[in-house]
């Protein structure tokens, strides 16, 4: 079999049957967490006309994704997922020119994408959540997605201040 002739499916998983002809592979999105390395980041401070607005600063997520060969051959499966981990290493920054039609073409936006490694134990349990048997399977995360707050906060900005100076003395 032609590893040209893969189908790439975003998947939940919880599908009766994953058809094998012709081989595909599924995304399947398990996890979605806070980037602990961005918290407690100061408010962002915009100008807007007299005033200025504070705004939370953006969440950063990471995602993780369950990466998996459906061929219906044991052999081929490692080879499918021989050549996916190789792409994803040789392609593991995505720059948002790279990701047409989606919200982030034509923004500054970095996705980086690394190997992820599970516990077998980690990866049972996510095979036992959606009641299928064990397989071959590899996960990777997905490095920073930036969601921006809506909320805000207008204030009026500093127009004058009046500092006084003084000698303090001590009385016995």
């Amino acid at each position: 079999m032609s590893l040209q002739a893969v189908n790439v499916d975003i998947s939940d998983l919880l599908q009766a049957n994953i058809p094998t002809n012709p081989a595909r592979v599924t995304l399947f999105l398990f996890e979605v967490l806070e980037d602990p390395s961005t918290r407690n980041r100061p408010r962002i401070r915009e100008p807007d006309k007299s005033n200025v607005r504070l705004r939370k600063p953006q969440l950063t997520l990471l995602l993780r994704y369950l990466v998996t060969p459906w061929s219906g051959s044991p052999d081929t499966d490692q080879r499918i997922l021989g050549r996916i981990t190789q792409l994803i290493y040789d392609e593991s920054i995505i720059s948002a020119n790279d990701l047409h039609g989606t919200a982030l073409e034509g923004t500054s936006e970095t996705l980086k994408v690394v190997m992820s490694p599970l516990t077998l134990e980690e990866r049972t349990r996510i095979w036992n959540a959606v009641h299928k048997p064990y397989r071959l399977s590899v996960t990777y995360e997905v490095r920073v997605v930036n969601i921006d707050s809506r909320t805000f906060t207008s204030t009026s900005r500093v127009s004058s201040r009046e500092i006084h100076y003084g000698q303090m003395v001590e009385e016995s």
